[in-house]
C-alpha cells in the first residue's frame, strides 16, 4: 500500500477511544508511523465567572481515568500515548518539528474555544510545512450525510429528526486498527497529571450516587454491555428513563459519550443488534431518539455559533434577570428550602451526575422561579457535571430559559407537580435529604406547608435543621 505520510501525529481530543475513531483509523491507513498524543490544555482547568472551575473534580478525575485507559488500549495495539501539557496549537507543532512528523490528524469540534485552537494549530502547522487533517466524528449522523446544509439545519427538533430519519444515513462504525505502527524510538512525554496538578481535590465518593462512573473506553463499553445485554434494561428504557434512583432507570452513557469513550454509532449498532436478537419496541427506538437529540444540539450549535452562549440565545429574546449571588449560591448548594430542587442539587454536588428530569426542574427553578441569569446555571453545570457536553448543556439551558429554538415559549416546570409525578412517595428526597426522612408520604416535598408543631414531632425546625423556602409560588398550588 502506498503511504502518503512517513509519520503522523494523532491528536486525541473528545474522542478517547480506539473504536470508530476516524483520525486514528485514517492515520494507520495513510502513514508508515503513527504517534498518538493527548495534550492537557491549562485553559480547560482555569476559573470562570463566580470563581467556578471550568472543569470540576468529578469530570477531571473521569478524564484522567479515560486518558489512562486510552493509553492501555493503544499499547495493546502496539502503540502508545504521548502526554503533553500546554496550548495544543503550540505544543503539537513543536512536537511535530522535533520528531519530524509530516502531518497532524484530529477530530473536529463545534464551539468557539475549540475551533479557535483548531484554526491556530492549522496556521502554525502550515507555516512550518506540516499538513493537518480534521475529521468529523462526534455525531450519529455524519455532517456530510445530513439531508440539508448546516446553515439550513431545521430550527425545530421534530423537523430535524424527521428529515434525518427519512433522508439521512448512518455510517457503520470504523473498526479498531489491527496494529498501530508506532516508532521504536523513545519520545519525551510527561507523567499523567494528578488532580492536584490542576488545583483540584479528590472528589469524596458518595455511597448515595446512582452509579460509580469510571472514565475510559473499557468502562464505557462495559456499561453498554451491562445495560443492554447483562441486565437487559434497554427494553424498558422509555418507561424508566424519567426515574431518579438506581443505576438502571436510564442508560447513563452520557459521561462516556461526552469525551468520546463511546461512539454514538457503536451504541446505534448495538441497539440494532438488540432489536434483531432480543426485542424491538418503543424503548429501543427511544434510545436512538435521544442520540438524535444529541446530534440536534451539536448541529444547531455549529449553525448558530457563539449565540448559544449569549443571554438572548438564538432567539434574540431579552428577558429581565437577576444576578443575585447570594440567591444563586443557595440554589447551587441545594439550600433553597424546596426539597425536590435541593435533593437534585445535592446529587449533582456529591456525584457529578443528575437525572435529565432533575436538570430540567432545577434549571426552570433558577430561571423562572428565582429570575436568575440562565448562563450562571449553565456555567455551574459546566463545572460540576461529569457528563458535561458543551452543545447539549448550553442548548438545554437555552431551551428552559425560552431563548432557544423551542416552538413553545414557556418551558415552566411546576416543581411540586413534577415531584408528585416523579417522586410521589418522596423516596428520592429521603435518599438525598435524610434530615427530612421522618416526614411521611408526599408531605416530605412540602415541609413548609406543615405546622411547626408537626415538624417538631419529626425533629425538624425550618430555618434551623432545613431552610425556609426561598420562594413559595401560587403556581404550585
Amino acid at each position: 500500500m502506498y503511504m502518503m505520510f512517513n509519520r503522523v501525529i494523532v491528536w486525541f481530543r473528545n474522542d478517547l477511544r480506539v473504536h470508530d475513531n476516524a483520525p486514528l483509523f485514517n492515520a494507520v491507513q495513510k502513514a508508515k508511523e503513527v504517534i498518538p498524543v493527548y495534550c492537557f490544555d491549562p485553559r480547560n482547568f482555569s476559573k470562570m465567572e463566580l470563581g467556578l472551575e471550568k472543569t470540576g473534580n468529578f469530570r477531571a478525575k473521569f478524564l484522567l481515568e479515560a486518558v489512562t485507559d486510552l493509553s492501555q488500549n493503544l499499547r495493546s495495539l502496539n502503540g502508545d500515548l504521548l502526554l503533553l501539557k500546554g496550548k495544543p496549537e503550540e505544543r503539537l507543532v513543536d512536537l511535530a518539528l522535533q520528531i519530524h512528523a509530516d502531518a497532524i490528524f484530529f477530530s473536529e469540534e463545534v464551539t468557539s474555544e475549540e475551533k479557535e485552537v483548531e484554526f491556530k494549530l492549522e496556521q502554525h502547522a502550515w507555516k512550518q510545512g506540516i499538513k493537518t487533517s480534521s475529521y468529523w466524528q462526534s455525531t450519529l449522523f455524519h455532517i456530510q450525510d445530513l439531508p440539508f446544509p448546516i446553515m439550513q439545519t431545521p430550527e425545530v427538533f421534530t423537523q430535524f429528526r424527521k428529515e434525518c430519519e427519512k433522508f439521512g444515513k448512518i455510517q457503520k462504525p470504523l473498526p479498531v486498527p489491527k496494529r498501530i505502527p508506532f516508532p521504536k524510538e523513545k519520545f519525551e512525554t510527561i507523567e499523567l497529571p494528578k488532580l492536584s496538578t490542576f488545583g483540584l481535590k479528590e472528589p469524596v465518593k458518595s455511597t448515595r450516587s446512582v452509579l460509580e462512573f469510571v472514565g475510559g473506553e473499557t468502562e464505557g463499553l462495559g456499561r453498554l454491555q451491562a445495560y443492554f445485554w447483562e441486565r437487559d434494561q434497554l427494553k424498558n428504557y422509555k418507561e424508566t428513563r424519567n426515574g431518579l434512583l438506581g443505576p438502571d432507570y436510564s442508560s447513563k452513557f452520557s459521561p462516556w459519550l461526552a469525551i468520546g469513550c463511546l461512539s454514538p454509532r457503536i451504541i446505534y449498532e448495538e441497539v440494532k443488534r438488540y432489536e434483531k436478537e432480543r426485542e424491538k419496541n418503543q424503548s429501543t427506538y427511544w434510545l436512538i431518539f435521544e442520540l438524535i437529540w444529541r446530534d440536534y444540539f451539536r448541529f444547531i450549535s455549529k449553525k448558530h455559533g457563539n449565540k448559544i452562549f449569549q443571554l438572548t440565545g438564538i432567539k434574540y429574546k431579552v428577558e429581565k434577570y437577576s444576578r443575585n449571588e447570594s440567591l444563586f449560591w443557595k440554589w447551587a448548594k441545594g439550600e433553597t428550602g424546596i426539597p425536590f430542587i435541593d435533593a437534585n442539587m445535592r446529587e449533582l454536588n456529591n456525584s457529578g451526575f443528575m437525572s435529565n428530569r432533575g436538570r430540567q426542574n432545577v434549571a426552570s427553578f433558577l430561571v423562572n422561579d428565582l429570575g436568575m441569569d440562565w448562563r450562571w446555571g449553565a456555567m455551574y453545570f459546566e463545572s460540576m457535571l461529569i457528563d458535561y457536553d458543551v452543545c447539549s448543556n448550553w442548548g438545554n439551558w437555552m431551551y428552559v430559559a425560552g431563548v432557544g429554538n423551542d416552538p413553545k415559549d414557556d418551558r415552566y416546570f411546576n416543581t411540586l407537580r413534577q415531584a408528585k409525578n416523579y417522586d410521589k412517595k418522596g423516596e428520592y428526597i429521603r435518599h438525598w435529604i435524610p434530615e427530612l426522612a421522618a416526614i411521611p408520604g408526599f408531605d416530605i416535598h412540602q415541609p413548609f406547608e406543615l405546622p411547626p408543631s408537626t415538624l417538631k414531632g419529626y425533629g425538624i425546625s425550618l430555618g434551623v435543621t432545613y431552610p425556609h423556602p426561598l420562594v413559595k409560588l401560587k403556581a404550585w398550588i
